[in-house]
Formats: C-alpha cells, sequence, structure tokens
C-alpha cells in the first residue's frame, strides 16, 4: 500500500518574457490542451527558483534571468466526494527570456509566445492571467 498524498505539493513557474509577449505552454499530460506557464513540482533539495529554471528549460528548451517573485498562487480541485484531489501551491518567477528559439519539450504539446490581450483565445490554468499581470508590472513592461 502506497503512503497518503501530503498537500498541499510545491510547485514553480516561470512567467518568462521577449518582445512584449509572454510564453507560454500547452499542456501535453493532464490537464492535456490547458495553457500555462512552463513550470512543474520542486524536487527535495531544490530552490523553487531553481525548480523554475530547471522546468522552463526542459519543457522549452530555453533560459532566462528569473530575478523576480511574482507570487505564490494555489490550485485546489476535490473529487466527487468533496476530498481535496489536488492542492498545489505554485512560486511564480519573472524575468526575460535569454537566446534561443523556445520549442515544445518533455511535458509541452507547444509552446506560443502570446501578447496578453490575446488571452481569451486560450483555454488558460487557473491564475495564469492574475501571474502574467503581476508579472508585467514587476518587470515594468
Amino acid at each position: 500500500m502506497s503512503p497518503p498524498l501530503q498537500f498541499p505539493r510545491l510547485g514553480a513557474s516561470a512567467c518568462v518574457w521577449r518582445d512584449g509577449r509572454v510564453l507560454l505552454i500547452e499542456r501535453a499530460k493532464p490537464p492535456i490542451g490547458m495553457w500555462s506557464l512552463p513550470g512543474g513540482h520542486v524536487e527535495p533539495g531544490e530552490t523553487a527558483a531553481a525548480a523554475a529554471l530547471r522546468e522552463l528549460q526542459e519543457e522549452t528548451g530555453l533560459s532566462a534571468a528569473l530575478g523576480h517573485f511574482v507570487g505564490l498562487y494555489e490550485i485546489i480541485r476535490h473529487d466527487g466526494a468533496g476530498r481535496v484531489a489536488v492542492h498545489f501551491a505554485v512560486a511564480c518567477y519573472a524575468g526575460i527570456a535569454g537566446e534561443g528559439e523556445a520549442r515544445a519539450a518533455s511535458d509541452a504539446r507547444s509552446v506560443r509566445w502570446v501578447l496578453p490581450d490575446e488571452f481569451s483565445h486560450f483555454a488558460l490554468a487557473p491564475n495564469i492571467a492574475e501571474a502574467v499581470a503581476k508579472a508585467r508590472l514587476v518587470l515594468g513592461l
């Protein structure tokens, strides 16, 4: 018997910008087809900032200077019986993309540079629009 899952689980994401556009990934794992910032689980012994940079590299092939903490965003979902099925606390970091072209890899089905005004055309993961708006302010874009 496996031990019960412990909640919340810590995640990290990268809100990366280039030429006034933010990098979004289309998820290749559930929830498939949803668009989000590159990100994922923080590994034991890894800082959240290091995890955001690692996930950015794994999912898009890019690097970035993620010098700004944007905020902590929670995703909580319940099952049919009302029990917590998912609870993530995601630390979001913002910065400017490094050199190179973004490409879908790892958990990303596709990647796209998007103007925030275009968000209505995407099925966004929870908290993405809020995190992007705050990152934009923090970065002065």
